[in-house]
């Protein structure tokens, strides 16, 4: 199957949480939780599977090409969020994380099949939770629900979009494939220390709410070892 076909299913996720979201709204508790939940999977993801793909590549200085790339664009998408305030802010920044998502998803399948399924069961949580995001930002703007759907369903259409640019990752040779792996492991990094991790602990710190960061790591492990 082809890797943007895999994105429809975090892009529904994506859909349905906002969806949840603008009938029923979470408490900061209950999102800190799927923020800690998100990153333990993604991370596992991370290490789980594109590193080790990664350190085979057998190309120093791609790896350090394409790392190098992934933490000057993930800085600037940083950048670009500090400065676009407001509704238009949260879109564009939000767009270009689900873009980057979709593109490291193509890179994942890539190096494999089963990396890029592992990776679409932790990005299906981490877009899950950005539709939350978005509906819980424009509700309280007062933007209407059917709206705040819609323009999350817009948004992610730029996941299979992404699937679509990384997909040709596959026909390269092995060590440009490593620079791409580089860069899809930087900007999973980030995703997960730089944003879930540093909006999670915005509220107050409960022990299961963080226990729920291993919870997810070990989930992903377990599908892993299940998956073979």
């Amino acid at each position: 199957m082809q890797a943007w076909l895999y994105t429809l299913i975090p892009a529904a996720a994506a859909v349905l949480g906002a969806a949840v979201a603008v009938n029923m709204r979470p408490g900061p508790v209950l999102v800190s939780a799927i923020q800690h939940f998100a990153a333990g999977v993604v991370f596992a993801a991370a290490a789980g599977e594109i590193l080790p793909d990664l350190k085979h590549a057998g190309s120093p200085w791609a790896t350090l090409v394409g790392g190098g790339v992934g933490v000057a664009a993930m800085l600037a998408v940083r950048t670009l969020e500090r400065r676009v305030k407001g509704p238009v802010g949260l879109l564009t920044v939000t767009g270009i994380d689900i873009l980057v998502d979709g593109l490291v998803l193509g890179i994942a399948f890539a190096a494999g099949a089963k990396a890029g399924f592992l990776l679409t069961v932790a990005l299906t949580i981490e877009v899950l939770f950005l539709g939350l995001t978005v509906a819980n930002e424009l509700g309280e703007g007062g933007t209407s629900k059917a709206r705040v759907v819609g323009l999350t369903a817009a948004l992610v259409v730029l996941l299979p979009l992404g699937a679509l640019l990384g997909g040709p990752v596959a026909t390269l040779p092995a060590a440009i494939r490593g620079g791409f792996l580089a860069f899809g492991l930087i900007a999973l990094l980030y995703l997960v220390t730089e944003e879930l991790l540093v909006e999670a602990h915005e509220t107050e710190d409960r022990p299961w709410v963080t226990a729920m960061f291993f919870a997810g790591f070990l989930l992903l492990l377990l599908l892993d070892e299940l998956v073979g």
